[in-house]
């Protein structure tokens, strides 16, 4: 072993460690004092560690095939702290590597403050903070939760103030607070958190979070609690047409009300980063469609985009969930009661349908179906489509890829080259939905597609995203 070159390895750690370092506090105080998020490649830095900054980075340079180090991004981030920026999504990785492409000569200063001219104070608004409740508090509304606490980004603008369900036992405090703090797939809950057993309430990273106990939705008076206007999100699935959300709003305190399934009749379904245009201030019942709608809708607009679908299959292999029995037991259902957590059980999915829906030009051209499969989050999607154009795996992948780095969709295509990645890699993802490149198949007009998804993380994430959009305190993302 060449022991210096064994220095010299170690010399080059010592230095990034230090380096990165020395961005954490500057990383934090964008965040807490501005509301400003740092990025790198779509990686969140807020609230990391120096070894969460190297592994943003080195997961960056997998994707963009060419070197990023912090040793390039940090005199980025030094220039932004020094600007007075309204709350926004700064990517210090694309902004270091378009200013390492640049070939006349200009500082870092001068080129983060044009870059970043659209979010200077004063050109952009903020707005009224916004109080949220939580109608159910089963796995989706607890990672709704975090993520309203997790502090990152504009904390004012999303405001959980309690959270509603059924009365329990003596000690349902503690024990929605242990399943909260207590995950059995996301792990521990990464804040400080304590119970106000007076208020009855949890108090998770500085936010009071009411326990407020009803067996129907109209019989709670939310203004009681200090609570007013508030966007109300069902995640019980109990409720799904217009007749019976609307039962929300003859409790008083309550403005909106997100679905957090597939909305019936009626309902608008979203898929933030889509159809967007839908969130208006008119409408006050809006539905977040479902996970696997949300995971395969932007891959399949950007396919029919560039190459146009004439028709496909999707099929959802799919983690079994809390419908389902874990041992054989009666179900309303065929197949789901039979356990889930042993064996593959084949199922109806209607996110074919709901594709349509989102995207009415597919309409006609998909069929679906889905496989519980006995793990106990992360679900694949496989798109088999036929195109207009032929095609190529490498150019597909070459454009995929440059859509989850550089489109409007990149918050919600992810994009991974990784020859050994399986579906526990991807627990905690907050895209929509990961294309696995390793996996693409192509020949003439036909494709087959590999789209990883946290089901239940990544989907409320989008749920996250639609919420801003509603109240217009979505982040801009730069550089554009």
């Amino acid at each position: 072993m060449n022991p210096t070159l064994h220095d010299q390895y170690l010399d080059k750690w010592l230095a990034d460690e230090a380096c990165a370092e020395k961005m954490q506090p500057l990383i934090g105080r964008l965040c807490r004092e501005k509301g400003i998020v740092i990025t790198v490649y779509d990686t969140s830095l807020v609230l990391g560690n120096a070894i969460d900054i190297f592994s943003a980075h080195a997961k960056a340079c997998k994707i963009i095939d060419r070197e990023l180090s912090v040793a390039q991004t940090f005199p980025i981030l030094d220039a932004v702290s020094k600007l007075d920026l309204a709350p926004a999504r700064i990517d210090i990785g694309k902004l270091a590597v378009r200013y390492a492409s640049l070939e006349r000569a200009v500082t870092t200063d001068e080129f983060v403050a044009k870059e970043l001219s659209a979010v200077v104070t004063g050109n952009v608004s903020r707005p009224a903070p916004k109080d949220v409740v939580l109608y159910g508090f089963g796995r989706i509304g607890r990672l709704l939760a975090r993520l309203l606490v997790e502090k990152k980004g504009d904390t004012d603008a999303l405001r959980l103030r309690a959270f509603v369900v059924r009365k329990g036992a003596a000690d349902d405090l503690l024990k929605r607070s242990s399943l909260f703090q207590r995950d059995s797939v996301h792990g521990y809950f990464g804040g400080t958190m304590f119970l106000d057993t007076e208020e009855n309430a949890i108090i998770a990273n500085g936010t009071m979070i009411r326990m407020i106990y009803s067996d129907a939705p109209e019989n709670v008076d939310y203004t009681q609690y200090g609570i007013n206007n508030a966007i109300l999100i069902d995640n019980t699935g109990k409720l799904r047409d217009r007749e019976g959300l609307g039962r929300h709003f003859k409790a008083s305190g309550v403005d909106k009300v997100v679905l957090t399934a597939p909305g019936k009749g009626d309902i608008l379904n979203v898929v933030p980063g889509i159809n967007d245009e839908l969130v208006t201030p008119n409408e006050n019942i809006l539905s977040a469609a479902s996970c696997t709608t949300n995971a395969i809708v932007p891959v399949m607009k950007a396919m029919n985009d560039r190459f146009g679908i004439i028709h496909g299959h999707m099929e959802s292999c799919h983690s079994y969930t809390n419908d389902q029995n874990i041992i054989d037991n009666y179900h309303k259902s065929a197949r789901r009661g039979r356990s889930g957590a042993l064996n593959m059980v084949l199922t109806s999915t209607g996110a074919a349908k709901a594709v349509a829906k989102v995207l009415p030009e597919l309409s006609g051209k998909l069929t679906g179906n889905a496989i519980r499969v006995p793990t106990p989050n992360v679900s694949l999607a496989i798109l088999k489509l036929e195109l207009k154009k032929e095609v190529t795996a490498e150019a597909i992948n070459a454009y995929l890829r440059d859509v989850a780095l550089h489109s409007p969709l990149h918050n919600q295509i992810g994009y991974t080259d990784c020859p050994e990645v399986v579906s526990s890699d991807f627990i905690g993802s907050r895209y929509a939905g990961v294309v696995d490149s390793m996996a693409t198949i192509a020949e003439g007009t036909r494709c087959v597609l590999y789209v990883w998804y946290d089901n239940e993380f990544g989907y409320s994430c989008q749920v996250i995203r639609m919420l801003r959009k509603m109240t217009g305190a979505e982040l801009p993302s730069l550089p554009l």
